[in-house]
Order: C-alpha cells, then structure tokens, then sequence
C-alpha cells in the first residue's frame, strides 16, 4: 500500500511538474528502473572480453553482469536483441562507462546521460538510446568495478521531434 502511495504521489508531483508531455512516462520507467534495481528478478551473465557477447533484454529483469579484464581495467560486452525501433533507457547500479553498437559496428549515439536520478539512489548510470530492431553490444568499461548490475527499459511514448 505504501508503495502504491509513494508511486501516486510521485507521478502526480512529475505530472505537476510537467513541462514537456513526457515528464510522467519518464518518471514512471524511472521506477521500474529503479524497482528491478532493487527486487529483481536478477539473471547473472559474465561479458565476453570480444564478439557480441551473453544476450540481455529488457525483460523487466536486473542482469548482475561480471565484468572480465580488458585494456585499462575490467569490462566486457553483451548483446541487445531489439524487437521494435524506440528510445531505450540503460539502469546502471555503477558509473561503468558503456558504449552502444548496432550490428553493423557502428556507434549509437547515447542521447542522454545522468549517474543518478531524483527518484532512486540506486541509479548510479541512466542512459537513454535511441536503438532499432537488430541486436546491438552493450560494451561496458574500461572500470575498476568488477561488476555492474544493469535494467532495460523503454523509455515510453516521449517524442522528440519537437
């Protein structure tokens, strides 16, 4: 019930707050970010020091991802499989530097970047990707952390063509 509560207040002091008409989806797909962060279901995956590497999704799961030794520190790659083009948003629980590649090798553009949110102190790396359907590799370092615990979620119905 508290929950509940805390998430109503939330969204109506986001909706207050809005601005631009995404505000609200933002800051629900922050919650769930932050919620499978916290609770899980947890997958645990060790990236692959080249190649595409173990898959991950935005399955409403939390990947505990062992980072391995790479040049300068520990990192490491796994693999994205997109169903449908739309703006994703990466939940880190560490400010482990990441890059996005699509298929092709090329990198993708992260639009957006913060290593915290006002809504949950376990968001320590928030990236928001626009992908498209294909699978994409996820390289994360180079870090000292050994590992980072990682949540996809789309980031929702925000347009950014104004």
């Amino acid at each position: 019930m508290k929950k509940k509560l805390l998430s109503a207040l939330l969204l109506s002091s986001a909706l207050l707050a809005a601005g631009c008409g995404g505000d609200e989806e933002e800051a629900h797909v922050d919650e769930e970010g932050c919620e499978h962060l916290q609770e899980g279901p947890a997958a645990a995956v060790t990236a692959a020091v080249s190649g595409t590497g173990p898959a991950v999704s935005n399955d409403h799961k939390r990947y505990d991802i062992a980072l391995v030794d790479v040049a300068g520190g520990k990192g490491g790659a796994v693999s994205f499989a997109v169903s449908e083009a739309t703006d994703y948003v990466l939940y880190m629980s560490a400010p482990v530097p990441v890059t996005v590649t699509n298929g092709s090798g090329a990198t993708v553009e992260i639009e957006e970047s913060a290593t915290s949110s006002s809504l949950c102190t376990d968001i320590k790396g928030r990236h928001v990707v626009p992908l498209t359907v294909g699978t994409h590799t996820l390289t994360f370092g180079p870090s000292t952390l050994s590992s980072v615990s990682l949540v996809i979620e789309e980031s929702g119905e925000h347009d950014h063509d104004h």
